[in-house]
């Protein structure tokens, strides 16, 4: 059983079919085809692309079985999904975890390049609104990737790629059961007739929780109609999620993890998460003599209720949203002696937020409401790439426009949310205004093939993320307005890929100056100003050992530090390593087919010690992990799994903060085991 490097591909009228899993093994005679989207907008082999993209095939998915979707981007070098409690997350890529009410912009986080959410108008953790557990594969795209895909692009992109109706050949159902009363029954039902096909997808999932009070429902289907027509093609997606969340806070004090008895107190039994979400395009898509042209119109919707029990005055927060737009693409080979790739995009959004508090906290925290605000938002973007060949080098360079407007309403009365009295309030209501921001992207690409195997590349990409709504009108202690304006960053990259018959190796070492970054000060307004430098070297790296054995591994050494004193802190930090940034981040998986019927799987985590503070006084030792998964077919039909978690029994923290004076955590969950059965038919 041999890797093969994949021919290069032609664009396809339905940009993610014809795919072979990334880790899959294959015959002497046969050739695998790893075809990515995210990188190019275009079906490409991944070897042929000059970025650092890395693939979660299906087969993958379905062997991890996740719980939470960090289970599985833990594979993925460069990347860290901090798992909160529940469902919640999270993110970081090539980054700190980044929290606060505009973290989520530094992230691009979208189904079939669909964001999850509308611009600026991000959740932190919005990925528990994607049918991850039953995509095709899941795309990571690490550094700048604004060109594409405008604001929100700036550290990285992560693309759930949903199946392809025409290759889906057999309907399945499975049931998983586990530690904690976790349940979850999937079910895939497809049907193809002729030029057409229909997939449906759904998950049902239930956890009563680890901690006391805890435990979550969520409930998710996909619906895909794709049609091939004599001049156009269409694939039409329907993606609705539901969640009702128990959600346990942070444990407090320096070590509370490792004590047995207090990591499953729940000291926010009173706090949970309801969160609605739909998304839908159809996508029309035609061969013309000379290239393609693809039109999408889509819609989403989102609404949101939860307590935020990770403040002491425990708020509730109520946002919703819902937008319109359409995405055009367009390609041409052959003009001016390149090839073309360019697109028109139109986001239309209205929004709401409100957020209430049930009892007085202190005079400058008050009860009742403290804001409720419309927002109505537009974007507009237009962008261009080119691609020339020289021989065995090629040159990539691309730019984009876009303009950004948010018309706001205060629903309340402006200024404090406070009694007169009160000379400083908590809660700052800014009157009704209209801002807007235009931005521009450039990324040039150099590539050079020089050997069948090593493909060489240098990348300079130009990223920028909008403040989102909330950084903007979400204000405190007597701010009127926010002079806010893009965050932007600038990435230089050096990589390779490598592919023998057995082996596959990707590197890439990168550096990126982060400028204008968004920050809520010391006295808690929100403020632009200062750097941020991110520096790093990642190896992915897939070894067929021999016809049974399979080795993988992803290395992550990175230093991100802060290059001036932002005003997050009262002592000067510049120069110091930015809080909840490990140095390290390393995984390794070794698998094993003993027979057709019988596979085993163990695989390790490793992260290493992280500061909690700007200071860089409060600080995480880090952990390892180890999983072990096996496989049995019971017969053609018929598959069973067992996953076991954490084997060591390690006492650790998903993420470790030190906030208001204290250390806090999210409990890491001790040796877990979840049994599945799976039925083709």
């Amino acid at each position: 059983m041999i890797f093969v490097k994949p021919k290069k591909v032609a664009l396809t009228s339905a940009l993610c079919c014809s795919l072979f899993t990334f880790n899959a093994y294959v015959g002497a005679n046969d050739e695998i085809e790893v075809v990515s989207v995210t990188a190019t907008k275009q079906a490409s082999a991944i070897e042929d692309v000059p970025a650092s993209l890395s693939l979660i095939d299906s087969e993958t998915l379905a062997l991890i079985e996740a719980q939470h979707i960090n289970q599985v981007l833990s594979r993925v070098a460069g990347t860290w999904i901090s798992r909160g409690n529940g469902q919640e997350h999270l993110t970081a890529i090539r980054s700190e975890v980044l929290t606060g009410a505009g973290s989520c912009g530094a992230f691009f986080m979208a189904v079939d390049g669909l964001s999850l959410r509308a611009p600026g108008f991000c959740n932190a953790n919005q990925l528990f609104d994607a049918n991850s557990e039953q995509a095709q594969r899941i795309e990571v795209l690490k550094g700048p990737a604004s060109t594409l895909y405008g604001t929100n692009a700036l550290h990285g992109a992560i693309n759930i790629i949903s199946p392809d109706a025409f290759a889906k050949p057999q309907n399945n159902v499975s049931l998983q059961l586990g530690a904690y009363d976790f349940a979850r029954l999937s079910a895939e039902y497809s049907w193809q007739q002729d030029n057409q096909a229909f997939s449906v997808l759904s998950n049902v999932t239930q956890e009563n929780g680890y901690q006391t009070d805890s435990g979550y429902d969520q409930q998710k289907v996909t619906m895909i109609y794709q049609r091939q027509g004599l001049t156009w093609d269409n694939k039409t997606l329907i993606d609705i999620a539901n969640l009702n969340q128990e959600t346990a806070g942070f444990i407090r004090g320096f070590k509370s993890y490792e004590d047995e008895g207090f990591r499953r107190i729940n000291p926010n039994p009173e706090a949970f998460r309801d969160a609605k979400s739909l998304r839908a395009y159809s996508e029309f898509t035609r061969d013309l003599a000379d290239g393609q042209l693809s039109i999408r119109p889509f819609m989403r919707w989102n609404d949101m209720t939860f307590l935020q029990h990770f403040l002491p005055w425990q708020a509730l927060e109520e946002n919703s949203h819902s937008s319109a737009g359409v995405q055009t693409q367009y390609t041409v080979d052959n003009v001016a002696g390149a090839n073309w790739l360019s697109g028109f995009d139109v986001d239309f959004t209205q929004a709401n937020l409100r957020e209430t508090q049930a009892e007085d906290f202190s005079p400058n925290i008050p009860a009742g409401e403290h804001y409720d605000y419309d927002v109505d938002a537009s974007l507009f973007a237009a962008y261009v790439q080119g691609t020339w060949q020289f021989n065995a080098w090629s040159v990539i360079a691309g730019v984009r426009a876009e303009r950004t407007e948010y018309d706001y309403d205060n629903l309340l009365t402006d200024g404090s949310a406070c009694a007169p009295d009160v000379a400083v309030c908590r809660f700052t209501r800014p009157p009704d205004q209209s801002v807007s921001f235009t931005s521009l992207s450039e990324t040039l690409t150099v590539q050079y093939e020089a050997t069948e195997s090593w493909l060489l590349y240098g990348k300079y990409a130009d990223g920028y993320r909008a403040p989102q709504a909330t950084e903007l009108f979400r204000l405190q202690d007597n701010q009127i307005t926010a002079d806010l304006d893009e965050v932007d960053m600038s990435s230089f990259e050096l990589g390779a890929r490598y592919t023998l018959t057995n082996q596959r190796l990707h590197l890439a070492m990168y550096d990126m100056q982060k400028e204008n970054v968004i920050i809520r000060d010391t006295n808690r307004q929100n403020i632009i100003g200062g750097e941020t430098q991110y520096r790093g070297f990642e190896i992915e790296y897939v070894w067929q050992m021999a016809q049974n054995w399979r080795f993988s591994t992803n290395l992550t050494w990175q230093k991100h530090t802060y290059e001036s004193d932002l005003a997050i802190a009262n002592t000067t930090i510049k120069g110091n390593r930015i809080d909840t940034a490990p140095d390290q981040l390393h995984a390794a998986q070794l698998f094993y087919q003993a027979s057709e019927k019988l596979s085993a799987e163990m695989s390790l985590q490793y992260l290493s010690d992280y500061y909690l503070d700007p200071q860089n006084t409060a600080q995480y030792d880090g952990h390892t992990l180890l999983d072990f998964t096996l496989r049995y077919a019971l017969s053609d039909n018929i598959d069973t799994q067992i996953n076991v978690f954490n084997i060591t029994d390690e006492d650790y923290a998903e993420r470790a903060d030190f906030a208001f004076g204290r250390y806090r955590y999210f409990i890491g969950q001790p040796r877990r085991v979840f049994a599945s059965i799976n039925w083709n038919f």
